[in-house]
């Protein structure tokens, strides 16, 4: 069994029967009392962010995963259908399950946590940008573009976010997946 100095992020747990995959955390040795550990962790069921600080030493029980590369393939339902880059074996997974659904796009690679000794996936997780074309947004005033204002836009994936006003319909621009933000424009 494993204690607190083998915390680190991405590292999922088994917490009050609860399967949790740590943000981030810091050790910290105060200059009066024990050492201790500061932790935020996702729980994967529910997607709760919770704080917890364990003391130095605390023993913690950590949940074997496996990462594993799949292709978005399409939606059936409430259910997102991904197939193995290797294998080719097919797996449902709920729609609740995927953070950021609205940047899927159908043929991305995205990367699955599977808790490798049930082979039942746990996490979801989305390349960090994507490429994408603007589909829909205002045109932008000529020479209003001394200032750092956004407008929103609606992008291919039919997610709506907020870009600068020289971005027009039909530009290609990168997409911040875990912000949700702008990233930058691709030229040509």
């Amino acid at each position: 069994m494993a204690n607190t100095s083998d915390i680190r992020n991405g590292l999922c747990l088994d917490i009050d029967g609860k399967i949790v995959q740590i943000i981030e955390f810091q050790h910290v040795k105060p200059g009066k009392g024990p050492a201790f550990v500061r932790t935020k962790y996702r729980v994967i069921e529910t997607g709760k962010v919770i704080d917890k600080t364990f003391s130095a030493g605390h023993k913690i029980d950590i949940v074997r995963v496996e990462n594993r590369e799949y292709q978005y393939l399409y939606q059936e339902g409430n259910q997102f259908v991904f197939m193995h880059n290797d294998t080719f074996e097919q797996i449902y997974i709920d729609i609740n399950m995927v953070d950021k659904k609205d940047f899927m796009v159908e043929g991305m690679t995205v990367n699955i946590l599977v808790h490798a000794e049930e082979e039942s996936p746990l996490v979801v997780e989305l390349p960090q940008f994507i490429d994408t074309e603007v589909t829909y947004t205002e045109p932008g005033v000529k020479g209003d573009t001394a200032t750092n204002t956004l407008k929103p836009a609606t992008i291919a994936t039919g997610a709506e976010i907020k870009v600068p006003l020289f971005i027009g319909i039909g530009d290609k621009i990168k997409v911040d997946v875990e912000k949700g933000q702008y990233a930058e424009r691709i030229k040509d």
